[in-house]
Formats: C-alpha cells, sequence, structure tokens
C-alpha cells in the first residue's frame, strides 16, 4: 500500500494502552515480543494484565520467533475501510510459542493461501507512526 493512498484515506490507528504498549514497542523495532507470564512461562496474546493459566500479574515481553502456521483466513473483495486495498487477506496465525495473531497475509495471491501455510513475520511501516506485523509464505 502506498503512503500517499493512506495520506488521502488514513487506516486507523491501533489502539495503545497499558496492556499492549510492549508489544507494539517491539514492532515499531521490528521485533515481534509476546506477553510471558515470569511465574509459569505461559504465553498469552492477546496481552492482558494477568495469565490467563495462574492468574499471576507477573508478566514479561518475550521475543517471538515470528514463525507460524495458517489456521484459518478470509480474503476481502470489498474494503471494509476507504484505507484498505482489496483484495486484501485476513490470517489467524498460530505462532509456534502456541498463541493466535490476527494479520494479514502479503505476497501471497488469495487462491495461493491453504491452511496448514507455514508463515512469517514481516514488518510493515505504513506511516511515520505506524508499523504493523504482518505475515508472509515461509520458505
Amino acid at each position: 500500500m502506498s503512503v500517499e493512498y493512506h495520506r488521502q484515506h488514513p487506516i486507523p490507528a491501533p489502539t495503545v494502552h497499558p496492556d499492549n504498549q510492549g508489544f507494539w514497542e517491539g514492532v515499531n523495532r521490528g521485533e515481534l515480543v509476546i506477553q510471558r507470564c515470569r511465574n509459569c512461562g505461559a504465553w498469552a496474546h492477546p496481552p492482558r494484565p494477568m495469565c490467563p493459566g495462574c492468574r499471576s500479574l507477573e508478566r514479561e515481553w518475550a521475543r517471538s520467533q515470528g514463525k507460524g502456521i495458517v489456521v484459518s483466513f478470509v480474503t476481502y473483495r470489498e474494503a471494509s475501510h476507504p484505507g484498505f486495498r482489496v483484495p486484501y487477506s485476513v490470517v489467524l496465525v498460530e505462532l509456534e510459542e502456541g498463541v493466535r495473531l490476527v494479520s494479514n497475509l502479503v505476497g501471497v495471491q488469495p487462491e495461493e493461501i491453504r491452511i496448514g501455510m507455514p508463515v512469517e513475520v514481516v514488518f510493515d511501516r505504513i506511516s511515520e507512526e505506524i508499523v504493523l506485523p504482518k505475515f508472509r509464505k515461509a520458505d
């Protein structure tokens, strides 16, 4: 997507709050970091104030390998927002760490997408302020 297109119709910016701030700071550095419990080691996404397993409030941001598989997807052929170019594919990726992320799949034609397809994270700077984690087909 070109920056000029986004200036005409900016996409909605992610909402950053205390629970997910570390995630977005990592993305801005070009790192995919996922919340992990310091007590039991469980990974959690989306980020939350306490561990979904042991209920501990002790958490940290740990670097993900950024690799996973597509477990579900949809391809939009009509834009849900004027800042989105169609067609675009939204995927549910299960990371090797066991958590799932909703994101876009880039560099792949919609008809090539398959459940179980191996993918890896890439970072897309779409404006001065916004970097988004997206996925591409892994080798």
